[in-house]
């Protein structure tokens, strides 16, 4: 018995959503097209755009239009982790390439870990302790610097995880100030008392590490020597081991003696003085304090520093000393970075840190997913610039000193009305086959809310069956409390009755820039490229 499968590709014409035409009858007044003025008044009234002039409907939000004066604690900055790798944490090259598709990107910050090559007389920069292939330290630099300001003028700030002796810390003082001249950053004095603004350091490179003394040999209470890994602590949890109930200062130390033996063994006859050079480059002063989460989230009224924390440390924190983070980030800054076990560069929720004000959520940028989408939604904002200001709320003190509680649920702030009208361009971008073999694809479309616990939901249209334009005109109203650091997340996939659901395209939205109106609302690939031809048409409302 023979069974034969009729393959049915048509594309069918979709015409425009009754809205839309609604719309356009209103305002052409019954013709065939509008006038400029009638088309001004559709601007003004509908689309939301305050000129109502045929130039502001050709801007898309590109632009810097937030405050950028406020010191560098008072924003969200666009962050790299482990920046040189090209694919996952254990094996793969080390290499400048994907520094400049991040910096390309808008990414802010680039950390660099830096070890001495075989014969200690030059510094890589590799994953220590993997089977990561070195790059040269010198390439790096010139590579950011010269595509540091590509995509952006505001400040990149270089996170070295150092693990050098002074004399190479000598050397890498010598490399910075040669490589960047006059566009590097360098304090007036030892340790500022509070950060300069991003527009103070336009086409600046700032370098962020620990001061060189804080790597040398600690001496114990009855002057011995110490080979403690506190001396010379990472940002990097060791490969392999999760620490569970550990404070913040003692999550580093689960590397063993005999581990760093080799590497302080050169510190002996080494002096301190070497390293002046290179500690006087330092902008922003990293470390950890000692003691427990509430010492080491202490604010200090003389100075201001970098504090890095693993993504399950920050989870701990926010559980029980969420105000305390929020209190240290109003004017310190808070490093967030993946746990060690994401041995294929995946990323965590940045939502959390977000919520607590954290401004270098360090994500594996070679990296994709959900996770990723929203990185790449956050820093939509403020015309990409890579620098995106905190929400007041999270900044303002009270009169009894409160601040911001991520914990507390809020009332409704705004509502956000959505309707998802259609979609269109697959059949330009992808092959007839490429979602079902034997008919047009069965899309629907999801939609939700990335933000504050009660604001988080994800709602979808009904699969539309074979139509590779589908037409959904679904509504959707998302209440939000907080809707500063709410995001608007788009995917659509390809319902498969029998398999997985095919991906079909996504897209993240910061909320505090969607302009209201009807809007072609374009899609991305899983890695964040964006497609060529996909739309979905959309219309946003608040109430």
């Amino acid at each position: 018995m023979c069974v034969c499968f009729t393959r049915k590709f048509r594309v069918t014409e979709a015409g425009p959503p009754g809205d839309v035409k609604e719309a356009f009858n209103k305002y052409a007044e019954g013709g065939t097209h509008m006038t400029a003025e009638q088309l001004r008044r559709f601007l003004l009234e509908v689309q939301g755009d305050d000129g109502g002039s045929i130039s502001d409907a050709e801007k898309v939000v590109d632009q810097v239009h937030q405050d950028m004066t406020a010191p560098l604690s008072h924003y969200f900055i666009y962050t790299g982790h482990n920046s040189y790798l090209t694919g996952n944490q254990l094996s793969s090259d080390c290499s400048d390439v994907p520094i400049i598709k991040a910096l390309k990107r808008g990414v802010r910050v680039v950390e660099l870990d830096i070890w001495p090559n075989s014969t200690k007389d030059d510094v890589h920069v590799l994953h220590g302790r993997t089977l990561t292939t070195p790059v040269e330290l010198m390439k790096c630099l010139k590579s950011i610097k010269e595509h540091a300001f590509s995509a952006s003028p505001y400040p990149v700030v270089i996170t070295l995880e150092d693990h050098l002796t002074p004399h190479l810390q000598a050397k890498v003082a010598k490399m910075l100030a040669e490589t960047f001249g006059d566009m590097l950053f360098v304090p007036q004095c030892e340790c500022l008392q509070e950060f300069p603004s991003p527009e103070e350091l336009k086409y600046k490179i700032i370098i962020s590490t620990k001061p060189p003394k804080e790597y040398l040999k600690a001496e114990s209470k009855d002057g011995t020597r110490s080979n403690s890994v506190k001396a010379r602590d990472s940002d990097d949890d060791e490969w392999g081991k999760e620490p569970q109930d550990l404070t913040a200062d003692q999550e580093d130390e689960t590397k063993s003696d005999s581990d760093i033996s080799d590497e302080n063994e050169a510190y002996d006859n080494e002096r301190p003085l070497e390293a002046a050079d290179y500690k006087r480059l330092i902008a922003i002063h990293a470390g950890k304090p000692k003691g427990g989460l509430k010492d080491v989230l202490k604010v200090e009224p003389d100075k201001v520093r970098r504090l890095s924390l693993s993504e399950q440390t920050l989870e701990k924190a926010a559980e029980s000393h969420g105000t305390d983070l929020v209190r240290f980030t109003q004017k310190n800054i808070l490093r967030i970075y993946p746990k060690g076990t994401r041995f294929t560069s995946s990323n965590y929720k940045p939502l959390v840190g977000w919520m607590h004000g954290t401004q270098m959520v360090a994500f594996n940028m070679q990296g994709y997913g959900r996770a990723m989408w929203l990185m790449h939604g956050m820093f939509r904002s403020n015309g990409g610039c890579g620098y995106v200001k905190k929400p007041d709320l999270q900044m303002n003190v009270g009169p009894d000193g409160q601040v911001f509680n991520p914990k507390e649920i809020l009332p409704v702030k705004k509502t956000l009305k959505i309707k998802v009208y259609m979609g269109d361009g697959w059949h330009l971008d992808f092959k007839q086959t490429h979602f079902d073999l034997y008919s047009p694809p069965d899309f629907y479309c999801k939609v939700g809310i990335a933000g504050v616990p009660a604001d988080q939901i994800m709602k979808k249209t009904k699969p539309k069956e074979d139509n590779w334009t589908p037409v959904w005109e679904q509504e959707f109203t998302f209440p939000l409390t907080v809707p500063e650091l709410a995001l608007l997340r788009i995917e659509v996939h390809e319902y498969d009755m029998s398999e997985k659901d095919d991906f079909a395209g996504q897209t993240c939205l910061p909320v505090s820039e969607l302009k209201p109106g009807i809007r072609a609302v374009p899609l991305s690939d899983r890695k964040g490229e964006m497609l060529n031809s996909v739309r979905l048409l959309m219309r946003f409302d608040f109430v």
